[in-house]
């Protein structure tokens, strides 16, 4: 590296860090170090004489330093800053025409004619190949916000970035063609991949929420989910509870007509004869109530093409269609799904007799607990009593 480079270097390395504003995330000296690094690279594969190839990294080193003059005409400021230190290093003037030359090359929309300002290009635009161009190009759409140039939001500049790529950007250099032009294809395809994945995206979630639309609400849904599920849960218990009891009593039966019943032959134990007999009664009550309880109520099973225009049969109850055709039933439900009014019609119907159901186990069940409890202390009781009033001992005596 020459003395002058070497100064150049320490002397932009100071002016970005002093006088750049922070605000600078892009256009600063980490880029410019890119840029440099970049130029050099391209120059490794020509055959330059070395003053052409020290012009050429002094351009790179300077092209971005206007920035600390503001954003407007950096380029002519980045000359005017390069004139200034080369002059007062006794730079040989047509050299400094030179490198300015090189310098303005790096304008937007301009096309090189040299090949030194192809390579100057090629290095100011060598992220758009790199691994680092996801992080680079983040940091310049957030410099455009903070000094109010652009605003965009993340799909607009994914759209300008493929802009970018596709119609204004190109690589000139034999060598950025070879070795630059598969990592900006890359990264391309990676920009195009990201906007084909969210249009995919935004078209499923339109066609969610059309679909969202057209079915009923999601607290509809919840509030007749769960009732009807809670009144399912109810009647299991009651079904439960009644062949609890119907078990009881069945075993009770079984034990009094197998072990009572056959003594009551014996002339000695004719006092038992009423306990037992009230015994048995509250127990085969109370079976017969358990039966009641659970006994299902089959209903006729069909319906008329009149009953589902009129909204009048409830579909989603098995008892009112058990006994028609499938086509006929297939036709009534595609009626039902049109209509929202009908699916809540028929849930809510469904929900009510339910309830209707469930009051009438409840309300047996009840009564058979109630006459289980007293027959089994009446039956406690008329023991005792038959023991006490009429046992051996007493007729005996």
């Amino acid at each position: 590296m020459s003395e002058i480079i070497g100064k150049a270097e320490t002397h932009v390395t100071e002016l970005l860090e002093k006088e750049l504003d922070p605000k600078f995330l892009y256009h600063n000296l980490r880029h410019t170090q890119r840029v440099v690094k970049s130029t050099k690279e391209l120059l490794n594969n020509y055959d330059l004489p070395e003053l052409e190839k020290e012009k050429l990294v002094l351009a790179a080193w300077f092209h971005d330093t206007g920035y600390t003059k503001g954003v407007n005409d950096h380029e002519e400021n980045s000359c005017d800053i390069a004139k200034e230190f080369l002059s007062e290093h006794n730079y040989a003037a047509d050299a400094i025409e030179t490198i300015c030359d090189d310098i303005m090359a790096t304008k937007r929309f301009y096309e090189p004619q040299k090949l030194s300002e192809k390579i100057i290009r090629d290095a100011d635009s060598s992220h758009f190949a790199q691994k680092s161009y996801w992080e680079t190009t983040d940091f310049l759409k957030e410099e455009l916000e903070k000094l109010g140039i652009a605003q965009y939001s993340p799909k607009e500049w994914r759209d300008e970035n493929i802009k970018m790529f596709r119609n204004e950007h190109q690589f000139y250099t034999d060598y950025a063609l070879e070795n630059w032009q598969e990592g900006k294809e890359r990264n391309l395809k990676q920009l195009v991949k990201e906007k084909k994945t969210e249009k995919e995206i935004a078209k499923k979630e339109a066609l969610k929420a059309k679909y969202k639309s057209e079915s009923p609400d999601r607290s509809v849904q919840t509030l007749y989910r769960v009732t009807l599920k809670n009144h399912l849960k109810l009647s299991d218990i009651a079904d439960t509870k009644a062949n609890i009891l119907l078990s009881v009593n069945a075993i009770i039966i079984s034990l009094v007509l197998a072990n009572l019943i056959p003594k009551l032959d014996n002339p000695s134990n004719t006092y038992l004869i009423y306990p037992t007999l009230i015994f048995i009664v509250f127990s085969v009550v109370s079976m017969v109530l358990s039966i009641l309880a659970t006994r299902p109520n089959v209903t006729s099973g069909k319906f008329t093409k009149q009953d589902v225009e009129e909204k009048k049969v409830n579909l989603l109850f098995f008892g009112n269609f058990h006994k028609m055709d499938l086509d006929e039933y297939e036709w009534a439900l595609e009626e039902l799904v049109k209509d929202k009014e009908y699916v809540y019609s028929s849930l809510t119907k469904d929900l009510y007799f339910l309830g209707l159901v469930l009051n009438k186990k409840y309300k047996i069940l009840r009564i058979t607990y109630n006459i289980f409890m007293v027959g089994m202390i009446v039956s406690v009781i008329a023991f005792g009593i038959a023991f006490r009033f009429f046992g051996p001992d007493r007729m005996t005596f």
